[in-house]
């Protein structure tokens, strides 16, 4: 199975998350300023809210995909809202790209807001659905 991991980050929350995808995938954790260069059956791409919305260079990163995937795994963190899976899902479906139904989120910390997250739980609960996800 061809994986590749791409994650945007502010703070280091999201790289830890996507870091961890990326130790279990057996690949390397780039960031969305990495265009993928070949065709990938899995894309683990981590985001996480900043405001009340993704990433302009997210958005921008699924915008300029051009090469075949397979399906898009949402990998998110944030304070306040659920999960990045809803917006993700509205970009890359408008750009003809699949999403999997399953996704990993967690809370991450922001100012005072869920201090220490993500955590080692938070990573360990991560790699298991990593595992279980590339192993399905």
């Amino acid at each position: 199975m061809r994986v590749a991991v791409r994650y945007y980050s502010k703070t280091g929350n999201t790289k830890k998350l996507a870091d961890t995808v990326a130790k279990e995938a057996g690949v390397q954790a780039l960031t969305v300023d990495e265009p993928l260069k070949e065709d990938i059956d899995v894309l683990f791409l981590a985001s996480s809210v900043y405001g009340s919305g993704v990433s302009n260079d997210v958005k921008k990163f699924i915008g300029n995909i051009d090469v075949k995937v397979g399906e898009i795994v949402n990998i998110s963190s944030a304070a306040i809202i659920e999960s990045t899976y809803a917006q993700v899902k509205k970009i890359a479906e408008k750009n003809g790209l699949k999403m999997s139904e399953q996704e990993y989120h967690c809370r991450g910390k922001f100012t005072l807001m869920h201090k220490g997250r993500p955590n080692a739980d938070d990573l360990q609960n991560l790699s298991k659905f990593t595992k279980s996800y590339l192993n399905k």
